[in-house]
């Protein structure tokens, strides 16, 4: 590979129809729920460029909903600003060359992939989303996380350690599959206690293990 080329990171503002795709991208989007939180919260992770390409390198679903949401005639979100002509000019990192197509295909994937790889700490996740479920709905709602993967985070977690739950100041238990005895039983601390999810709406506690 060639010598990497060495030059600051800025952030400019282009006009969309100045931001062309990738050749290759295999990521998919969920578009509704992108524009929803565009049209929520504003732009706030901006699209990446590769200089040498002059594509986009990472932010295509971004780029995407933002077309759709100029063509659908909606208004334009935080963190963009108008032309002389009314159109939409959008921020962008530029400064980062790749030295190579297989280099920068590799590191779209890392950009796509990696932040989402630690996975979620389920006591911490849980007790944000009973706080988000509890005070602040519409926010809550617009996560659109499913069903089963809620039952499944809530029945992982002592809810009577989540906020409202009676046991705040006590460390929340999880009844993972590595907190078990060699025998499958439960480890003793949690002997002579039922598993118990809660309703993330609601807060009701009952027992799943029935």
């Amino acid at each position: 590979m060639t010598e990497t080329i060495t030059a600051p990171r800025y952030v400019a503002y282009v006009p969309l129809t100045d931001l062309p795709p990738a050749t290759r991208n295999p990521k998919r989007h969920e578009l509704e729920l992108i524009i929803d939180s565009i049209n929520m919260h504003g732009l706030v992770e901006i699209p990446v460029v590769d200089e040498r390409t002059q594509r986009t390198l990472h932010g295509h679903g971004r780029r995407e909903s933002l077309i759709e949401m100029q063509a659908r005639g909606m208004t334009m979100p935080g963190g963009l600003v108008l032309d002389e002509d009314g159109g939409w000019l959008v921020p962008v990192l530029r400064g980062w060359y790749s030295r190579s197509d297989a280099e920068a295909e590799a590191l779209a994937i890392k950009l796509n992939r990696l932040p989402g790889e630690g996975g979620w700490d389920p006591r911490e996740f849980a007790a944000v989303l009973e706080d988000l479920a509890t005070n602040a709905v519409e926010l809550f709602d617009s996560l659109a996380i499913p069903a089963d993967e809620m039952d499944s985070l809530f029945g992982r977690v002592d809810p009577e350690a989540l906020p409202g739950g009676g046991r705040e100041d006590e460390k929340p238990l999880l009844h993972l599959p590595d907190d078990k005895e060699r025998d499958g039983s439960l480890s003793p601390d949690d002997e002579g206690r039922d598993t118990h999810t809660s309703c993330p709406a609601c807060g009701h506690l009952f027992s799943t293990s029935h």
